[in-house]
């Protein structure tokens, strides 16, 4: 952790430019540029609710909330948009910015760093679009959404520890890769995107959705931005240290923890080996 954290000391700027360059890098030679990062959510979620609202018979109509559906599903996709491209570019990210590692001296820990950042930029316009969405059909701003500073930052710091992992595993093996491509495809309809997991009705199986950390951003974001407008629940169990939630926490930040030791491990591990690899 000292190494890492010795890493990230003196690239404060360097890491906020090319996360910066990351995203012009991506949609390089656009002519609307990394805008496409927005354009390819709102189009992802438009044809979600067209298949739930109108091509299901009778609609989905109100959310488990009491939201309606489209606005269930928009705050529950802001940050699975952040946590899907976090996993997959994440993972990439040494392998894409390969010249950071064999041409120049660089710390390859700050390559997961600026990558996630990247990410994060996206996620914060998402969110003020979703913010003026949510004023506009009537969902006005009350103290809950403060608890968005806590849960966006946690985010962040999660993934970025997730990939101390998953970067340098891609970057000995496509095979890993693949791998991880294959199981986000399927991890979609495991996280509380289109339910909510406080409503599944087989009690073993709601208790093993708790254990999915990416479940417990998406459930935050509703609680943050629904939290004046939530009748069915008590208004203490919309505080991530509430009664109904302190358990979820707890149990988050437990896998934290393993996450951070496990990423210290595999990061220590193989970044020697990775300039011969790559």
């Amino acid at each position: 952790m000292f190494t890492i954290f010795k890493e990230h000391r003196h690239f404060g700027k360097q890491i906020f430019l090319l996360a910066k360059n990351e995203l012009f890098k991506t949609y390089k030679g656009a002519v609307i540029g990394p805008f496409w990062a927005i354009v390819k959510p709102i189009f992802t979620l438009f044809v979600f609710w067209f298949a739930m609202e109108l091509g299901l018979r009778g609609g989905m109509g109100k959310s488990p909330m009491g939201q309606p559906y489209f606005i269930f599903l928009m705050v529950g996709f802001v940050p699975w948009f952040f946590i899907n491209d976090t996993i997959l570019l994440g993972a990439r990210s040494i392998r894409l910015n390969s010249q950071f590692v064999t041409k120049v001296s660089f710390p390859i820990s700050t390559i997961m760093t600026f990558t996630t950042l990247a990410r994060m930029f996206v996620n914060l316009f998402l969110t003020l679009l979703m913010c003026i969405v949510l004023i506009c059909t009537g969902y006005h701003p009350s103290l809950y959404n403060l608890q968005f500073f806590y849960y966006a930052p946690l985010m962040f710091l999660f993934f970025v520890a997730l990939c101390w992992s998953t970067a340098p595993m891609s970057a000995f093996s496509k095979d890993f890769e693949s791998l991880i491509t294959s199981i986000m495809a399927g991890f979609f309809w495991l996280t509380g995107i289109v339910y909510y997991t406080g409503d599944i009705k087989i009690e073993w199986v709601k208790q093993i959705m708790y254990f999915n950390p990416c479940n417990y951003f998406v459930n935050g974001y509703r609680y943050t931005f629904f939290g004046n407008q939530m009748p069915s629940q008590g208004s203490i169990s919309r505080w991530f240290f509430g009664p109904d939630q302190l358990s979820q926490t707890i149990i988050f930040f437990v896998e934290f923890a393993f996450i951070i030791l496990l990423g210290i491990h595999n990061y220590n591990r193989l970044r020697r080996k990775l300039p011969d690899v790559l």
